[in-house]
């Protein structure tokens, strides 16, 4: 039986708002090679889409087989800000969902403020946040914690179980779900819908769906 509807929707920003992962899984994959630690494609993207910087910190260390100094990925950064100036838009439909919906929505994402605001501001998107954007640098843990989810909608004044996150990646949608809300797979973007699959979960492949997905959404828990 569907619950009732949603009143808060809760979007990830990388590969959800903007069309971002592309872009950093290519450098990503070569600043990485530089550091000793090969990766294919496919890991990147099973990997490394929705990660957190501990994380991705973890996985280079443990491939590369040597510890990295903090701050190790500040000399590759111009390489990631040249090719996000260039390249970085909106996910396609996205500007046309966020002004078709009908309640009320904010961002929660891994990324730190400062890069999200970035990221928002290339894609056209940050006058639609204001005010309501969250980082995993605002709790103590990120994704896959439910922490960061919980965070945004006590923020918002929304019980958890009456919110809907929109996702691209495991770690956010096992975040959503350890969050008790309801959670909405976006499969058009890197990771395998596969991945995104399971309890609760409403899977769709392009972003013009999802209004209409919203009025009629598995429970959570479903």
């Amino acid at each position: 039986m569907t619950l009732d509807r949603a009143e808060l929707v809760i979007f990830d920003c990388d590969g959800v708002l903007v069309d971002s992962e592309r872009i950093y899984c290519r450098v990503d994959r070569a600043v990485f090679a530089r550091l000793g630690a090969e990766f294919s494609e496919e890991e990147m993207a099973d990997l490394f889409v929705g990660s957190s910087k501990k994380q991705l910190t973890a996985l280079v260390e443990e491939r590369a087989g040597r510890r990295l100094q903090d701050g190790w990925e500040l000399p590759f950064q111009h390489l990631y800000d040249e090719a996000l100036d260039a390249e970085l838009t909106a996910v396609d439909g996205v500007t046309e969902v966020l002004d078709a919906l009908d309640l009320p929505f904010c961002l929660a994402s891994n990324g730190g403020h400062t890069s999200i605001r970035r990221n928002l501001t290339r894609a056209g998107l940050l006058g639609r946040f204001e005010g309501r954007v969250f980082s995993a640098h605002d709790v103590a843990h990120g994704k896959p914690a439910p922490d960061l989810f919980l965070h945004a909608a006590r923020a918002m004044g929304v019980p958890p179980e009456r919110c809907a996150v929109v996702e691209d990646s495991a770690y956010g949608v096992q975040a959503a779900r350890a969050a008790g809300m309801r959670v909405f797979g976006y499969a058009g973007g890197l990771t395998r819908a596969e991945r995104l699959a399971g309890p609760g979960t409403h899977l769709f492949t392009h972003m013009r769906e999802l209004p209409a997905l919203l009025a009629v959404a598995p429970g959570a828990g479903a």
